[in-house]
Parts: structure tokens; sequence; C-alpha cells
């Protein structure tokens, strides 16, 4: 990734200071830290989110930016395997590509794009695997909490669109391209390009596919913490697979993703006279189950 990673206790710099409400990462009571990818030399920095403050959503680490072609590749191309192993980790893998999937647009440093929420979802399934911890896609809660960083202002640094540019590539700035992560100031909990440059998906309620944040292609007035934008055919128009691709989105040069990682979950309040519960710990399946599509990989 490119930049200069910010410390945790340096929340105020880069644009943080004077956010009414915001508060450090510290807050939460968790340490940022760097989660490491299996052959790569770039790790994925997952920062610490504060619970919010009506106590509906529990603190947890998002990563630092949208999750870059870099880190993708390596679940993508399978280069975590070794070359003729016949082990597999049972996580479904994305079918090759039938266009280069970064569109020319740039890869290192980049973020990953052209993908389908169900190509995030394994993604993060992979990574749990490979790590023993939980990560997942934001709910869209916990999206827009962490891009607010503390504030209920329009924009995470205030209301005054005119220092839009300073956080987000957008339609007026990005030249219809998307840049490379880390390029803008961060928000006030250190989180950089939550605004414009791709929008990201999330998991929402109805389960269907949404993104939030808005992207480089997109006006101020969809670049916002509370912007979504659902799943459109237009994003997998050209494809010419019978049926689509369920792993890239041809037209979706604008959607990315980045990764939350869960706490342990809060143990169990035991009454006397009963046994203390063990908290379940969610896992991946050892055997790659759980909500693996029953379909071919290749599909």
């Amino acid at each position: 990734m490119r930049g200069v990673a910010f410390a945790c206790g340096a929340w105020l710099m880069a644009g943080g200071a004077g956010l009414a409400g915001a508060q450090p990462p510290a807050a939460s009571g968790l340490a940022r830290f760097e989660q490491p990818i299996p052959t790569a030399a770039t790790k994925v920095v997952m920062v610490p989110i504060p619970a919010s403050t009506d106590g509906k959503i529990r603190a947890f680490w998002m990563s630092e930016t949208e999750i870059p072609w870099e880190v993708f590749d390596v679940f993508a191309y399978r280069l975590d395997e070794e070359q003729g192993s016949p082990k597999a980790d049972g996580i479904s893998r994305p079918s090759k590509p039938y266009l280069p999937p970064d569109r020319g647009f740039g890869h290192e440093g980049y973020a990953a794009i052209c993908l389908t929420r169900m190509n995030a979802e394994e993604f993060c399934r992979w990574l749990s695997q490979k790590s023993g911890k939980v990560f997942r896609l934001a709910t869209a809660e916990e999206w827009e909490h962490a891009c607010r960083a503390g504030v209920t202002t329009k924009f995470p640094f205030g209301d005054d669109g005119s220092v839009l540019g300073e956080y987000a590539w957008f339609a007026e700035n990005s030249e219809a391209t998307p840049h490379p992560v880390k390029s803008k100031k961060p928000n006030a909990w250190g989180l950089y390009d939550m605004l414009g440059n791709v929008q990201e998906w999330v998991s929402s309620a109805d389960a269907k596919p949404v993104t939030m944040g808005g992207s480089f292609r997109d006006d101020p007035a969809k670049v916002t913490p509370g912007g979504r934008a659902a799943q459109e055919p237009s994003w997998n128009a050209s494809d010419p697979q019978i049926p689509k691709s369920k792993w890239w989105l041809s037209d979706g040069s604008f959607v990315g993703f980045r990764v939350v990682c869960e706490q342990d979950p809060p143990a169990p309040v035991s009454t006397p006279g009963t046994p203390e519960k063990k908290p379940v710990v969610p896992k991946p399946d050892e055997k790659g189950g759980g909500n693996k599509d029953p379909r071919p990989n290749g599909e």
C-alpha cells in the first residue's frame, strides 16, 4: 500500500482535528494491527473503530483502505498455494476474468475493482481461514458509523462541500478514473477513501447487493456517508457469458470493497447455580464449507 501509515495516536493529523464529536480510535479499547497476507510483501492495516454511543454498534476493526490488487491477487490467483500441490483450502476462488479486471487504470496500490459482492465475501472467508480471525464485509450501519467518525454533519469533515476534494476522488477531480489508495486525507479515525474513489460493498439487512460511499464518477450529492447504490444490471451489461459471471462485474470499474474484523463475542451472562457456558467464537469451516456456492468454480 502507498503512503505513510498513521500511528494510532496520530488521528488528529491530516484534517482530523476540530471535528466536533470525533473520538480517537483508542476510545474503542482496541489496538491497531497489521494483518499479514500469505506470500505478499504487503499487509492489511486494520484500524480500531469505537462502538457507537447508543450501544447498537460494537467496536470493531476496519481496513485502513479499500483492499488493493496486490492483496486481492493472492486470493484470486491462488498465489498462496504451492505449485503442483494437491492440497486445497476448500474456499471458492474467482473464475479467470476474460478481460483484465483492473481495466488498465492501475494495479499495485489501486483498489481491486470489477468484482461482485460474492467475490468480496469469498475473499473474507479466505482471509478468515488463513488468519484464524473473523473477517467480513461491514454492515451498512457499521460502514456509515466508521465513515462519519463521530460526527453528524453532511460530510465527515463538516458541512462545507468545497473541501470534498481534499478527502475524496469524485466526478469533479478524478478525470474519470480511480486513483491509488491513500492519496487523499483520511477521516478523523484514520480511514482513507471512505468517500469516492470506488464505492464499497456492504452487507445489507435485505441481503441485496449494495455499495456505499460513491465513486470517482459521482457528483458530490452521492459522495456522502449515507450514500447507497444497489447493484444494477448495467454493472455487468457487457459480460458475454450466459449466465453472467457470479465473480466479476464487466462494467463495474467503480466498485471495490474493504473488510472489517470482529472482536470476540461478549461473554454470556450466567445465573447463580447454572454452569457457565463458554462463548462460541465463529470460525471458518475447516473444510471451507459454510455458504460455499454449490456451482462449479468456473461459473
